[in-house]
This record gives C-alpha cells, sequence and structure tokens, in this order.
C-alpha cells in the first residue's frame, strides 16, 4: 500500500458493498453473472435460502464477491496453494503481503469488513492472545498498541484518519497478535439447531482452526444445509470449501452431521459452534 495503485485495489475489492437492491430481487433467481456467492452456488433442489436483512452480516457474507470459476488459492506470496481439489471457490479480497491472513485472521476480517462498510467502528474490536481489547474506534483515532514483551499498553501515536489503508494495519496489527485461541474465547457457544449464517466452527489452540457459515438454505421439513469458508496456514486467500463426505451435496453441508463435521483440512465437533455476541 505504498503507491496510489494498491491502493485503490483495495478500495475498489473490499470498500465498495455489493449491491442489496440487485441481490435482494435476483437471490431465487437465475443469473447470467456469477460472480458473487449466492449467485455461484443455488441451494441443493428442495432448498431455499434464509431470508437475510440487506443490513446484516449473512447479507453480507451472502454477497461476497468471488474470483471466475477455476481461480486457483494464492498464498500471501503469490504461490498457488498446494492442493486445489479441498475447494469449489475463491473469494475475490485481497490478503496483503505478509504471512498473517490465516484462518482466525480471516473470521476476524470478515466480521470486521462488514462493520467497517456500515459504519459501525466503535463495534469493531478484537482481543489479543494476552487479553488485551484493541478497539479500532481508538486506532482511527490515532491510537497505537504498545508491544514489549507480552505487555500492552496504548499510545497516541498518529493523527486520526477514517482511511481503508488506516484499516487495513489495524486488521494486520490484529491478525499478529490474535488467533483462534482468543477468538475461540471471545465467540459464544451455540447450539447446532440453531446455526447461522454467521456463526464459526474454532478450536482455538496451536494449532487450531476456525471455519464461517458464509450461506443457508432450509427445505420444508426445516432441514439446514450451509457452505462453509476458510483461510489456512500459510496466509492465502478465503476459499469455499467443498464437502469431503458427501460429493453429491458438495459444496453444502448437511446440518444433521451429527457429532462430527469433516471439512477438507480439519474435523470439527458440533460444540465447536460459535457466534459473534452483540457487541
Amino acid at each position: 500500500m505504498k503507491t496510489l495503485f494498491p491502493l485503490l485495489l483495495f478500495l475498489q475489492t473490499c470498500f465498495l458493498p455489493a449491491n442489496p437492491n440487485a441481490a435482494t430481487a435476483a437471490e431465487n433467481t437465475s443469473s447470467a453473472s456469477d460472480s458473487l456467492l449466492y449467485q455461484r452456488f443455488t441451494p441443493p433442489p428442495g432448498y431455499q435460502r434464509v431470508a437475510a436483512d440487506s443490513g446484516s452480516f449473512a447479507f453480507y457474507l451472502r454477497n461476497l464477491p468471488l474470483k471466475p470459476s477455476g481461480s486457483k488459492v494464492l498464498l500471501h506470496d503469490g504461490r498457488e496453494k498446494s492442493n486445489p481439489g479441498l475447494y469449489e471457490a475463491v473469494v475475490d479480497l485481497p490478503i496483503g503481503k505478509k504471512d498473517l491472513h490465516q484462518c482466525a485472521d480471516a473470521v476476524i476480517r470478515l466480521r470486521a469488513e462488514y462493520l467497517w462498510q456500515q459504519g459501525r467502528y466503535d463495534k469493531i474490536h478484537f482481543n489479543l492472545t494476552n487479553g488485551f481489547r484493541v478497539d479500532y474506534e481508538r486506532w482511527r483515532k490515532g491510537g497505537r498498541v504498545k508491544v514489549v514483551g507480552h505487555q500492552t499498553s496504548w499510545v497516541q501515536k498518529t493523527a486520526a484518519s477514517d482511511s481503508y489503508a488506516t484499516f487495513w494495519q489495524y486488521l494486520e496489527f490484529v491478525f499478529t497478535y490474535a488467533g483462534t485461541l482468543s477468538l475461540s474465547k471471545e465467540l459464544e457457544p451455540v447450539a447446532l439447531s440453531e446455526i447461522q449464517t454467521g456463526d464459526v466452527f474454532i478450536q482455538g489452540g496451536s494449532p487450531g482452526h476456525a471455519v464461517i457459515v458464509v450461506d443457508m438454505a432450509t427445505d420444508q421439513a426445516g432441514k439446514k444445509v450451509f457452505l462453509l469458508a476458510q483461510s489456512y496456514m500459510p496466509a492465502q486467500e478465503i476459499q469455499i470449501l467443498k464437502n469431503p463426505s458427501d460429493e453429491k451435496l458438495s459444496p453444502w453441508y448437511s446440518a444433521d452431521f451429527g457429532e462430527v463435521v469433516e471439512t477438507p483440512e480439519w474435523a470439527f465437533q458440533k460444540s465447536d459452534l460459535k457466534r459473534f455476541g452483540i457487541n
């Protein structure tokens, strides 16, 4: 982001929200375009997408931009992810050049991007692994976090800025010092029967892993299916995962998976399902 062009790229791909009016009318109809998640992935036969308000996190995730079909997941250094058979699509959002945007970071990033686009700056905050809370509201006003060993503290460092570049600096700082362990403690447990778009399957640890529910559909009997997205190590683009346990249903997953849901690179217990609280 040291030149104008990368900044424009960030603004074009991240700052501009999807057109809610177009998506509201088109979510359950066929479309010649498949550049958005809901356009690319039609629910299985007999299922209809769960309704989502245009200002909701669920709606934001459903409208994630996708790279053209067949695109490969790229790592932070431009290399391709070694196993392309794990995912169905690639989310078209830049991830920076550092090895930071990994699994929990992608979840943090999507939640933060949603709130940032809505101007809800005071709702953007995440805890570091040591428990220190980092509020974007304070960051955008020029505060920065000083790290000395395991000690962290706020210092007033620079002028206030609402730019996307400043927001991305905030995210990369959080990516550096937060992870699955800290995020799993922030999120609230939720019963599998209550699963919603935006919920996260997460196991905190080193290593740990996290995947996020990015869309959902139900049938007339109330059965639920969902789509999952992840990043991984090393830092890489967000990808829509295949379902390795049910090729016919893939990339959708059934919520009736029992005790364990198998994703291409991790197995989660149903008790690993968590949700961002109202903050």
